[in-house]
């Protein structure tokens, strides 16, 4: 059922209401999140898959932003994967987010969108950068190798963000989430997501009765986890009230061991078998817990928790939601 509209609140600096919105990457988690978010706003929301316009292609954007004429972006689109994807396909991690970055962004100030929201990652920070990480971490230190091609598409988008405000004035404005799960997932048994691959694992130990199953790594790095849903909530939320240079962290500001994580996704699922770690594969960094001071200043914070976030996660899975690409 689509939730009521929602009358935009006195005193909004930028409301959606009444406006044309561009959702870019509405087929993934988190652009359909923000969709699905958007629906409780009464604004026209806007969408392209790929065969409607491929967001590498400039000239193919530009078209699309002349023909739409969008007041608003949410740039939610990206080549997106774990450890293994990030290091099979380092060509896509970078030369397509670039690409994503740079098209639509440019085809936004061009048409004239009053506001942008470019969407990052907790992975533009130091691998080593101070726990938690604040905003002006950034380009403190060498980051974190295993996803080191997405990072530095990221941290362009978020330059190129700014470059646009402070030469032209243009209103956009960059969020970093930290590490997400949720529906509409990918669920490649290579190319996915600790959250997503854990899913799908236990699910599969689960109908096999498996006696065991194995996790990447040692199960000892510390990990931050937000529900799409959530993300999507704040995403808006700054959308209508906040204009800003940099990034801005969104978070839950907690954070649990890759093993108990998986515990948890195993008691979700229904798995009650063992959990073994296979200390060959790399960790990644060891810590990636973000400073959300700022964002809870503003009067945010997330509402699902980590059981809840995963048990909706599950159904969807088991509905057949989601990806596997």
């Amino acid at each position: 059922m689509t939730a009521p509209a929602m009358n935009p609140e006195p005193g909004l600096a930028f409301p959606l209401a009444g406006r044309r919105v561009f959702v870019a990457g509405p087929h993934g988690m988190v652009g359909s999140a923000i969709v699905r978010r958007l629906a409780r706003v009464e604004c026209e929301v806007l969408t392209a898959g790929r065969t409607e316009c491929d967001l590498r292609d400039p000239a193919a954007v530009t078209e699309f932003f002349a023909r739409t004429r969008p007041d608003a972006v949410f740039l939610a689109a990206a080549v997106v994967g774990g450890i293994h994807a990030n290091a099979a396909y380092p060509v896509d991690f970078l030369h397509d987010n670039l690409m994503i970055a740079a098209s639509v962004i440019g085809a936004a100030h061009r048409a004239g969108v009053a506001k942008l929201m470019f969407l990052g990652s907790s992975c533009i920070y130091p691998k080593h950068a101070p726990q938690p990480m604040t905003e002006d971490a950034l380009l403190t230190g060498p980051l974190e190798p295993t996803n080191e091609p997405y990072a530095i598409a990221k941290i362009a988008g978020i330059k190129l963000c700014d470059a646009y405000r402070r030469q032209y004035g243009a209103d956009f404005v960059s969020v970093m989430p930290t590490n997400l799960y949720g529906r509409g997932d990918n669920y490649h048994p290579e190319n996915a997501h600790v959250p997503a691959a854990l899913i799908r694992r236990f699910d599969a130990a689960k109908r096999d009765g498996a006696e065991s199953v194995t996790v990447w790594g040692t199960g000892t790095p510390l990990r931050e986890f937000l529900c799409a849903d959530d993300l999507a909530d704040a995403c808006v939320f700054l959308m209508e009230r906040q204009s800003w240079a940099g990034p801005l962290n969104i978070g839950t500001g907690d954070e649990v061991s890759i093993a108990d994580f998986a515990r948890t996704v195993a008691e979700v699922v229904g798995y009650d078998g063992r959990i073994a770690f296979d200390t060959s594969r790399p960790d990644g960094a060891p810590r990636k817990r973000l400073d959300v001071s700022r964002l809870t200043a503003l009067g945010w914070r997330p509402r699902i928790s980590l059981r809840e976030g995963l048990a909706a996660a599950y159904a969807d899975y088991l509905a057949g939601g989601g990806r596997y690409r």
